[in-house]
């Protein structure tokens, strides 16, 4: 609600005015079902807004807005907000198998007989709950969390710890930078805690990270010669984001300036346990599609889930075998320079909330294309699961 309503707002339309809402969320708390509709209401849209919520893991933010892309695109809709949510601070803790049984017998049991028999059955056990977030951030076809995944693609494309350290330090100083300078100005809302506390800016930013600070942490997953640590992963927070889509009618209806177009949007699959590398399929067949190649990109986004993985999907594009066998290019695709990727920092130091994140990268590369005077630009993310998504996005 807190980056909602300013940016409801500053339009030159009432909030009703919009056609619907989608919302992206992944940990969907049981008091809110469907996020979006909650969301619509009481940012006062009015009782007959539709509004309805996608879930495609770290890729729904990003979901939302091609949803949206698509209903405008077909001529279904002219206004719609797209957003993405998580507070990963309240994942909840679940019980376990064994105590959902014991709750079920207690409570289905009849008599006194039957309730103290079921009383008998319970095991201290049952009250060490799952940490549903950690569940969450595990794959169940592959039994391999986000980080082993992460640990994975930087073996195959031998990503050195010292080279993910480097990257996550660049990544905290080219965000403190970018607070400093003023980049996020009009696209970051203050939010007010209930106490009046009030955070102006993501705090997860430590523009005194250096790779040598950095090494000193322990590796969070494979001990003792991971590379993937907490200090060069993506943090745990919470975030919201929205963007507002419109029509060429609407803009014309309300005298709206666009900042950007969308040309086009992708998304891939791929073995779940390389799931990291989702950015390379879907970005290179959204690329291929419009006869681009990477250097004609000025601007990527591609979300910080981890530095070994961001650097893996770089060699990957690097790499004469993998463009060949997995992306059946004739040839590598080439380099990224470093100056137009993550110019403003990432996940690393803004955190990933899973629902948010994709439309977030999606609304910083527009702002950031706008800044920096770039006409095209790409924001892609891996997804939980083993898929990609990108979009193609190009400056008005």
């Amino acid at each position: 609600m807190q980056c909602g309503r300013p940016l409801l707002l500053r339009q030159p339309f009432p909030p009703d005015a919009f056609d619907q809402v989608i919302l992206g969320c992944v940990n969907v708390i049981a008091d809110e079902m469907n996020p979006a509709r909650v969301a619509a209401l009481r940012l006062g849209m009015g009782e007959a807004m539709t509004a309805f919520t996608v879930q495609i893991n770290c890729g729904s933010g990003m979901q939302s807005v091609d949803t949206a892309y698509r209903y405008i695109r077909e001529g279904v809709s002219d206004l719609i907000l797209a957003g993405g949510a998580e507070s990963l601070s309240h994942a909840p803790l679940v019980y376990n198998r064994g105590a959902v049984n014991w709750y079920a017998k207690l409570f289905g049991a009849r008599g006194f007989g039957a309730k103290l028999s079921a009383l008998l059955g319970f095991r201290p056990a049952f009250f060490k709950p799952v940490i549903g977030l950690e569940r969450g951030l595990t794959d169940p076809i592959t039994d391999l969390n986000m980080g082993q995944t992460a640990e994975l693609v930087a073996h195959l494309f031998h990503i050195t710890r010292r080279q993910a350290d480097e990257y996550a330090a660049e990544s905290q100083q080219r965000l403190a930078a970018a607070q400093r300078d003023g980049h996020f100005a009009g696209e970051v809302e203050p939010a007010f805690a209930r106490d009046g506390v009030v955070f102006d800016h993501d705090d997860g930013v430590r523009p005194d990270s250096t790779a040598d600070t950095l090494a000193k942490l322990k590796p969070a997953f494979e001990r003792p010669w991971g590379k993937v640590t907490a200090g060069n992963s993506s943090q745990i927070t919470d975030g919201a984001s929205w963007i507002v889509l419109a029509s060429d009618e609407a803009v014309r209806q309300y005298g709206l300036t666009p900042k950007a177009v969308i040309v086009d949007s992708e998304w891939s699959a791929l073995d779940p346990s390389v799931m990291g590398l989702g950015p390379v399929y879907c970005s290179t067949a959204i690329l291929k599609r419009h006869q681009l190649a990477l250097g004609d990109i000025e601007l990527w986004e591609l979300n910080e889930a981890f530095a070994a993985q961001v650097l893996g999907c770089l060699a990957a594009w690097e790499d004469g075998e993998f463009c060949r066998d997995a992306l059946g290019l004739d040839a590598p695709a080439g380099r990224i320079p470093r100056d137009r990727l993550n110019v403003d920092g990432g996940a690393i130091g803004v955190g990933h909330p899973v629902g948010a994140s994709g439309n977030r990268i999606v609304l910083h590369l527009v702002n950031a294309m706008k800044r920096l005077g770039k006409k095209r630009g790409v924001a892609t993310e891996c997804i939980g699961g083993g898929q990609g998504g990108a979009m193609l996005i190009e400056a008005v």
